[in-house]
């Protein structure tokens, strides 16, 4: 094998040279057909030949979208009830046992449900009615600031 010998992977094709003539066999037209806006001349992208653009017709977004907004990860006494009676749960024990994926800006127990065992729950939030219940059971309620 000599270096003469050697050639690409991929056989490279030579670009199309329009408009160089009949002969060059992409001559006259240049591939852009006969007539109209699209032989001539450059049409701007989105542009529908006068009738309203795609862009132009679908609706503006809507809302609001808050960047300050609390997004917290929500627990209900439902899924405190699998650990045992004298447990403190908090944000990290319940991403362990996988109740809870993504912690957010915090954790939000929520009164859904019915708790029997005394458990000392520590989070961010609660809502008035899990106070209720956790306490009316003898647990205790830690608020996380």
């Amino acid at each position: 094998m000599k270096l003469d010998d050697l050639k690409p992977a991929v056989p490279k094709q030579p670009r199309k040279r329009l408009g160089r003539g009949i002969g060059s066999g992409h001559g006259v037209t240049a591939g852009r057909g006969t007539k109209g806006q699209k032989s001539r001349g450059s049409v701007r992208p989105g542009f529908e030949g006068g009738q309203t653009p795609l862009h132009r017709r679908l609706p503006h977004a809507r809302g609001f979208n808050n960047r300050w907004k609390k997004v917290y990860a929500v627990v209900n006494l439902d899924d405190l009830e699998r650990f045992e009676a004298g447990t403190v749960v908090d944000p990290e024990m319940l991403q362990k046992t996988g109740l809870v994926k993504n912690l957010e800006d915090g954790l939000k127990v929520l009164g859904d449900g019915n708790i029997t065992k005394a458990l000392t729950v520590r989070a961010h939030k609660f809502s008035r009615s899990a106070l209720e219940k956790i306490a009316a059971v003898g647990g205790s309620a830690e608020v996380i600031e």
